[in-house]
């Protein structure tokens, strides 16, 4: 039951998006409510977590990432095409423009995490497609060579600090991953002797760049207007994503000045399963920084991790007004790093 519930809350609103994009209303309505409305609602009618699903069921895990990997891909395409057509209203093609891009920078984004650190090349390969599509690609290299390896330290750059607010962290998350992953990429290829044509910061620029030229077959020039501000909207989630799941929580250092290994008081989580199925668990984020390559069905939320006091979506919206965030946020920061345990606890 709980790969169903993962199918039918990831799959359910590309079909609502791509019969919005094609046929406008009702349907474009229809899957901007299961985006927001729905998910906010049943995240706070259902009051229980997810258990974490048998290992038979991992095969089917992966098989749903390949379907929503390859239904982001013609959804960017649907997308593109109906905005940039004249076939859909003002209104219509608003809701398709939000709608679409909460998909890609929520759905889209927590399953091409996943696949990005799957050891078969053939779904890592998936999932820089799919940060491709949004223009994202360098996020496949900087969130495994850079993030994993320095999260809640101050050299990692998608990590927020306390009291930083999501405006001035979001230029320096975009150009520091951007900046750091190709110094991790380009380090790596030199130890190996690998040729330049092969660096991934290559793949992912012409990855772009074909994106950019598939929008203007499609749509003209609209249709790469379009393509970018898709784009940029779902970076912004992405990145709004990592501001949340980390805020204010720091490693401390050892005596030989390295930072401590991460644990599960690094990352904050949620314990909302509407959301939580909508984005393949990754609101269990503790789980995942001490098991990267645990498939997402199997993550769990242990006592120790701290929780958001609502849903990662909820979060979001809220860190887009940082004096509502600070106060929200910042005296359960200086709790659970002066060693308060309370905020440990589902709601």
């Amino acid at each position: 039951m709980p790969m169903l519930f993962f199918t039918i809350a990831t799959l359910a609103p590309v079909a609502l998006i791509a019969a919005g994009a094609v046929l406008g209303a009702p349907w474009v309505w229809l899957a901007l409510l299961w985006m927001t409305v729905l998910t906010a609602t049943l995240d706070a009618l259902v009051r229980r977590v997810l258990p974490a699903t048998a290992g038979e069921e991992f095969p089917a895990a992966n098989a749903l990432s390949v379907a929503i990997a390859l239904a982001q891909l013609a959804l960017v395409a649907l997308a593109v095409r109906g905005l940039a057509g004249g076939a859909l209203t003002g209104w219509e093609k608003l809701a398709l423009f939000l709608s679409a891009g909460l998909f890609l920078g929520q759905v889209g984004n927590a399953n091409a995490h996943e696949l990005i650190h799957r050891g078969a090349r053939i779904l890592r390969g998936l999932g820089v497609a799919a940060y491709v599509s949004v223009l994202f690609g360098h996020h496949a290299s900087a969130h495994v060579l850079v993030h994993h390896v320095r999260a809640a330290t101050p050299g990692d750059p998608n990590s927020a600090r306390a009291g930083e607010g999501l405006w001035r962290f979001l230029p320096r998350a975009w150009a520091g991953s951007f900046r750091e992953g190709l110094r991790a990429e380009t380090a790596r290829r030199r130890r190996a002797g690998r040729p330049v044509l092969t660096h991934p910061y290559v793949i992912y620029l012409a990855g772009a760049l074909a994106t950019v030229a598939l929008a203007a077959a499609i749509g003209g020039w609209r249709g790469v207007l379009w393509l970018l501000a898709l784009a940029g909207y779902a970076q912004l989630q992405i990145l709004m994503a990592d501001y949340v799941q980390h805020y204010g929580l720091t490693r401390a250092l050892r005596d030989n000045g390295r930072p401590e290994p991460v644990a599960m008081r690094h990352s904050w989580n949620s314990a909302h399963p509407a959301s939580s199925a909508l984005m393949l668990n990754a609101p269990r984020h503790s789980d995942h920084h001490a098991h990267p390559m645990r498939p997402y069905p199997a993550l769990t939320l242990p006592g120790e991790a701290p929780l958001l006091p609502h849903s990662l979506p909820v979060m979001a919206v809220i860190a887009l007004v940082p004096p509502l965030w600070r106060r929200v946020m910042d005296p359960r920061v200086r709790r659970w790093q002066a060693g308060d345990r309370s905020g440990s606890r589902p709601i």
